[in-house]
């Protein structure tokens, strides 16, 4: 081995000493109380004041929401990953599933330990199981910090033939000096007996006095809440309580020289080995067990008075998952009897078993499926488990930009293909179409109905996604819309069938998303190849119930109408890309033209003349500019109606923004998109003949093009690629189709 890698793996030994020594990883009794001194809240925590604390100790954050600022914990956006690591595997939206979490977990603090089954129900693919995964993971990392460490403790027995006396415990006590034996190496003990619950040191106190202890210290650094149940009423395990009388009986009560035998070690959460997070499958397995272990090999090396005793180790996952979270993933395709145990385990926090009952210090987290919800709702048994249950709805997503995200995560960040502007998108908007439900008029104020009675599927889409009211709207109609989304978002969330309980999981759309990136016409991750792969599912009308539900009026649960819907919107996007990227129109050109026709309109109403600023002279208003923008409205010939009201509509908005510009996007947005569209159609044909000009430029190299053309195909091309993300492949197939159905020959 060469010199520079001995230097290497020296420092490398070093370094990992150093971290060892400075984590406190091993400490006799008497430094676990002085380290519990210095922060005695800290040191004295159950699981669910742990848990609590850990979400809290990543904070929160206030994300905007059609429907209203939203408090989102930063604990499942999984900060302590890497970037990419954490887009994968972070939980996307569900923040009233994350305030559930955090109410239960306050909810049990206040209480002083855990007391309810927290379940958290949805259906199939609704990211119960990562959620919970993000606070598993966020407690393996709390746990590496200082302000998460966690202790144990274990019995160690020292070997007799280095000390003075009888460890043997004869007749006599030995005279053993008063130091722990905590910090001797491995080669001079002869035992060391491991406590399978993780038993909190503090245990090896007096209860009477320990309740003192933790109450005078808590008060001393003005603790606002009392110690928990857990180390308040609770104790050693049985085979602790057996080791720790077998030791008074042996030092004749002596509990320093018991506390010699005691070394306290720091442990960490750990999925991957079962340390404090658990989860565990629908299986039959028993989840707590003990075995006898006094037969051991390893227990001849016990002290005599200790060999005697008959030790049950414990084994199982409640027991794995001391100290932290048990999760009990899909629960209720257990049968009953398999986790009835549960009901008492919730109110008492103690399993209980052949020889003794087991006090438990975890949070108990469980998730389960709509259809076996109602199934277990009709279960004699249902009604005992109720007052043990805290149920959390978990719905599918309801806005498409969140839904995409997951595949481009899932997806789109996996595969060996390209993936082409809007697929993901497509993809994600169908998704969601299956999940709504037509609005419910008859819940609604009386003037909030008419408008209700016109929301398509389609304009729900966008309401929930972006907070944006139908184009066809005026601006009175979108603004009572955008006021009742918040009760509108939760009109259903009473009802046995809510709104996101059924639908297109993520699951089997990223299994569409797979197929479509397969599709050897495309090469690449195509909305063409999104498309085709949609309609072959739903083709499977057999497999999935949403596709057996009767369409409705307003598009509701119509798969044909939606994929017909959204192909008409990606032709729609395809040609507003292609128009900005070819700057035959500048997208702030038609917000400008307006702003001088409503400034001319003011002056008209006022009967004002205007300040021109070329000439520096007083001009009566433009009629020639206003006429030919109300001819591009489609307003009719004498359109003074208009115009009043245009300028009565400016006043309302600044009556009630005093103090603000009038914004023309929101204030004038129907007329501003009828402009727009307008001067969009005005352009087509030059449009059409650019964008063949691309396709020649692409597919023949630009033959029977002279430099002009060339040159503005060209930059059609490059703009696509630098400004929306297009490859020359994805270009092409978008200018394709929209020679085929929208421009035609040129």
């Amino acid at each position: 081995m060469s010199p520079s890698v001995l230097e290497e793996l020296s420092a490398l030994s070093g370094s990992v000493e150093a971290q060892y020594r400075a984590e406190r990883r091993l400490l006799s009794f008497e430094e676990y109380l002085q380290l519990f001194e210095q922060d005695p809240v800290r040191h004295s925590r159950d699981a669910s004041r742990y848990l609590r604390d850990a979400f809290e100790h990543y904070g929160t954050r206030w994300v905007e929401r059609p429907w209203g600022r939203v408090q989102r914990w930063c604990l499942f956006d999984l900060p302590f990953l890497p970037s990419a690591e954490a887009r994968r595997e972070a939980l996307v939206g569900q923040e009233e599933v994350q305030a559930g979490i955090v109410q239960a977990l306050r909810s049990f603090a206040q209480e002083g330990r855990p007391h309810r089954v927290v379940l958290l129900h949805g259906p199939n693919g609704s990211a119960k199981s990562t959620a919970l995964g993000c606070v598993q993971r966020a407690l393996e990392h709390y746990s590496s910090l200082d302000e998460g460490a966690l202790y144990r403790f274990h019995w160690v027995f020292p070997s007799t033939s280095q000390l003075r006396g009888a460890i043997g415990f004869g007749e006599e006590p030995p005279a053993l000096g008063g130091e722990s034996y905590a910090h001797l190496p491995e080669d001079r003990l002869d035992a060391r007996l491991q406590l399978e619950v993780r038993d909190h040191p503090l245990f090896l106190l007096p209860e009477a006095w320990r309740r003192e202890w933790l109450a005078r210290h808590y008060e001393r650094v003005g603790s606002t809440e009392p110690p928990s149940r857990w180390l308040l009423e609770g104790g050693p395990s049985h085979k602790c309580r057996q080791v720790l009388e077998a030791l008074l009986g042996v030092y004749r009560g002596s509990l320093r020289e018991v506390w010699r035998h005691v070394q306290v070690e720091r442990y960490f959460i750990s999925r991957r080995y079962r340390i404090g997070a658990v989860t565990l499958g629908p299986s039959l397995s028993v989840d707590a067990a003990e075995r006898q272990v006094t037969l051991d090999r390893s227990l001849s090396a016990l002290p005599p008075s200790l060999q005697s005793l008959s030790m049950f180790e414990l084994h199982g996952e409640l027991i794995d998952a001391a100290g932290g979270m048990i999760e009990y993933s899909d629960l209720l395709k257990r049968p009953v009897e398999h986790f009835k145990y549960l009901q008492l385990t919730a109110e008492t926090g103690e399993v209980t078993l052949p020889s003794q009952s087991v006090q438990l210090n975890c949070v108990l987290f469980a998730s389960a499926n709509e259809l076996h919800l109602a199934a277990f709702r009709e279960h004699p048994e249902f009604e005992s488990f109720r007052g043990r249950l805290s149920l959390l709805r978990a719905p599918y997503l309801r806005r498409w930009t969140e839904e995409a995200q997951i595949y481009a995560a899932q997806v789109g960040a996996r595969l060996s293909v390209p993936v082409a502007p809007h697929a993901l998108e497509l993809c994600a908007k169908f998704a969601v179409l299956t999940r709504l439900h037509p609005p419910r008029p008859e819940r609604h104020p009386a003037e909030l109905r008419p408008l209700l009675e016109q929301l398509t599927a389609l304009d729900k889409l966008e309401l929930y996604t972006h907070g944006e009211a139908p184009r066809r709207w005026d601006a009175e109609a979108a603004k009572l819309m955008r006021a009742a989304l918040p009760a509108l978002y939760a009109e259903c969330d009473a009802d046995v069938v809510y709104e996101g309980s059924l639908g297109a999981s993520p699951r089997e759309m990223t299994a569409v998303l797979v197929t479509a990136a397969q599709a050897p016409r495309y090469g690449r991750l195509s909305p063409l190849g999104v498309l085709e792969a949609l309609e072959a599912l739903c083709r499977r009308s057999s497999d999935y119930a949403w596709l057996g539900l009767e369409p409705l009026p307003g598009g509701y649960h119509d798969p044909s109408a939606f994929r017909a819907a959204l192909r008409e919107q990606l032709l729609d996007t395809y040609e507003e890309e292609l128009l900005h990227a070819s700057r035959l129109v500048d997208e702030d050109s038609y917000v400008e033209l307006f702003g001088r026709y409503v400034s001319h309109v003011s002056h008209w109403v006022k009967g004002e003349r205007w300040l021109d600023p070329v000439t520096g002279q007083y001009q009566p208003p433009d009629e020639a500019l206003m006429q030919e923008i109300e001819a591009r409205l489609g307003l009719p010939d004498e359109p003074r109606q208009q115009r009043h009201e245009l300028i009565t509509r400016a006043a309302a908005w600044a009556i009630e923004h005093p103090g603000l510009p009038v914004d023309p996007q929101q204030v004038f947005a129907a007329p501003l998109r009828r402009l727009k569209d307008a001067m969009v159609s005005e352009k087509r044909q030059a449009l059409g003949r650019l964008t063949h000009d691309l396709l020649t430029l692409t597919q023949d190299g630009g033959a029977g093009l002279d430099e002009e053309r060339r040159a503005l195909a060209q930059r059609l091309l490059a703009e696509l690629q630098q400004r929306y993300g297009y490859d020359e492949g994805s270009a092409v197939e978008a200018a394709t189709l929209l020679l085929r159905e929208r421009f035609g020959a040129p």
